[in-house]
């Protein structure tokens, strides 16, 4: 086998991914999409992605498991808000629906997507966290393709 041929820190690769939770539901797939290209060490997936791919040959798959404290953090039970039904103005609200909602930062209006979990005809519980947080991710990765910087110059 030829020296060089797996994935390093600064080459472009092409990678396949399949993204699931533990109890196999696909979250996240390219599957059927185009698969992701970018450089290892732009931080373009997640760091704990990055390191896996390191050391992979076109044509290899791997399937890695992140932890909530590398993928999408911890569940924090305090982005779990109970709000006034009338702030989210007319229309159907229900469990499962995801609302935008304007929140206070550091005297600043952002405006976040939230998950409805609970509604009765006076308020509405929603929660902040990203839909994956406190998950643990099971991703399978295929390297297609490497690019390096030495592949550009060679003649």
């Amino acid at each position: 086998m030829a020296r060089g041929a797996a994935a390093k820190e600064n080459d472009q690769v092409t990678v396949h991914y399949e993204g699931k939770l533990e109890n196999g539901e696909v979250f996240e797939s390219s599957v059927d999409s185009a698969p992701m290209t970018f450089k290892i060490g732009d931080q373009m997936v997640l760091p704990s992605l990055e390191r896996a791919i390191i050391g992979m040959e076109p044509g290899q798959s791997r399937t890695v498991s992140i932890p909530p404290e590398e993928g999408y953090g911890p569940h924090h039970e305090e982005l779990v808000l109970t709000v006034r039904r009338d702030t989210l103005g007319e229309g159907e609200i229900k469990p499962g629906m995801v609302v935008a909602m304007n929140m206070e930062r550091e005297g600043k209006t952002h405006r976040l997507p939230a998950l409805v979990l609970e509604t009765d005809a006076a308020q509405v519980k929603v929660d902040f966290n990203h839909p994956l947080a406190g998950q643990e991710l099971f991703y399978t990765i295929t390297l297609t393709k490497i690019e390096s910087d030495a592949d550009s110059h060679a003649g």
